[in-house]
């Protein structure tokens, strides 16, 4: 069986890394049907902190097909992608397509795909922030709409794809990040000096990251934040941010004249395992990723989301994350709050986060989902015949 993953930036390739080590142990445990797993890069995250440093961490193989770097506007980027997937799949003819979360790599992925007449597989589907304004609903919402294989990681995910009609070709998989944080923490944990190198105290400075557009491409939701920033700083805690390359072109260009305060400690973007271990460390982080919400939930760290919404309500529900949007007063309580509840930061979110987001399993019941869809089951019994793929979209599977 060919399968084909589309991904072009970090938190999909930590999806990809998950579903790359089920491969291999399926195509070592089992032998058939062996999978023939090819990675397309689209070049959304073109550059070496962005990208190269993260497949190198997390042992993924070298990309078999690496489009050319792709920036400029929303549609400027998804259209060269799309160009440029199409033409790697029109010459593949894999028999399965993979696309992960909701960029413009995802978007781009599903409609080639799906134009090809080719079967395709959506990732991390069902997520919902109710928020058009972000290009990410945009992406999630027609990638679920079109995909041939809805694999949620959540039982929310799955509701909201019952509630758009979409059930009969839903899975509910778990969450290949989780599956990815459990296996790779330890490794950080044992390989990571980057909390030493910054002369880094456990639980006593926070973690930020900030990159969404809604809050760094409008003047005042980005002067607010770094103010909060600052201010956390100069009178709570010290507050390392890696700056993401969005957010630094954004300052340069809208904010010149801002100065970050002593305490604020402005680093390059960091890999994948030394995020991990300045999350392990921290007393809290403050974010506006989703991703690092999750990583925040599974480690222990308690998290401030610096946007009005998440699709992770998950994390919200079981009181380890509170949404402030830009809102200094908001954020400053938040900091407060976590900072009495939690003094050193350890926080044990274990139960609820096993409930919402599997057991470390993802990856193989991402794996069994897709061999079914394509025809094959690792669970399928000695003599029993393939389900078929319009029999499976047809009568669809129950996770």
């Amino acid at each position: 069986m060919n399968i084909v993953s589309i991904v072009g930036a970090r938190p999909q390739f930590i999806k990809l890394a998950a579903l790359v080590r089920a491969i291999d142990h399926h195509n070592v445990r089992n032998g058939s049907p062996t999978v023939d797993h090819r990675i397309v890069h689209t070049g959304q995250h073109y550059d070496a902190v962005m990208s190269d440093v993260f497949f190198d961490e997390l042992a993924l193989p070298a990309a078999n097909f690496r489009l050319p770097a792709c920036p400029g506007t929303q549609a400027q980027q998804t259209a060269a992608m799309l160009t440029g997937v199409e033409r790697v799949l029109d010459q593949q003819h894999p028999d399965l397509v993979v696309v992960y979360g909701d960029t413009n790599s995802t978007l781009a992925g599903a409609l080639a795909a799906t134009k090809l007449h080719i079967p395709v597989a959506h990732v991390e589907a069902g997520l919902r922030s109710f928020n058009r304004r972000m290009p990410e609903e945009i992406n999630r919402l027609i990638a679920d709409h079109i995909c041939d294989l809805l694999l949620a990681p959540t039982a929310t995910a799955m509701r909201h794809l019952a509630g758009e009609g979409l059930c009969p070709r839903s899975v509910l998989t778990g969450d290949l990040m989780h599956d990815s944080v459990l296996h790779y923490l330890d490794v950080a944990r044992n390989s990571s000096d980057i909390v030493a190198r910054l002369a880094l105290a456990r639980g006593e400075y926070a973690l930020a990251t900030l990159h969404r557009a809604d809050n760094t491409d409008a003047v005042t939701h980005l002067a607010t934040l770094l103010t909060a920033l600052n201010e956390i700083a100069a009178s709570s805690m010290p507050v390392v941010l890696p700056l993401h390359p969005r957010t630094s072109s954004r300052i340069q260009t809208l904010l010149p004249q801002w100065i970050p305060n002593p305490h604020l400690r402005l680093i390059e973007p960091v890999g994948y395992l030394d995020m991990l271990s300045l999350l392990d460390h921290a007393r809290i982080a403050l974010t506006d990723s989703g991703g690092l919400q999750k990583e925040a939930f599974f480690i222990g760290c308690p998290c401030i989301t610096l946007r009005t919404e998440t699709e992770w309500m998950e994390t919200v529900e079981a009181g380890a994350n509170i949404l402030t949007g830009a809102d200094s007063a908001r954020i400053r309580a938040a900091v407060v709050l976590w900072s009495e509840r939690y003094p050193h930061g350890s926080a044990d979110f274990s139960s609820a986060v096993a409930a919402a987001f599997g057991r470390n399993d993802a990856g193989s019941k991402t794996l069994d989902a897709l061999l079914t869809l394509g025809g094959w089951s690792s669970q399928m019994p000695d003599g029993a015949q393939p389900l078929g793929v319009s029999k499976f979209i047809m009568e669809g599977i129950r996770g």
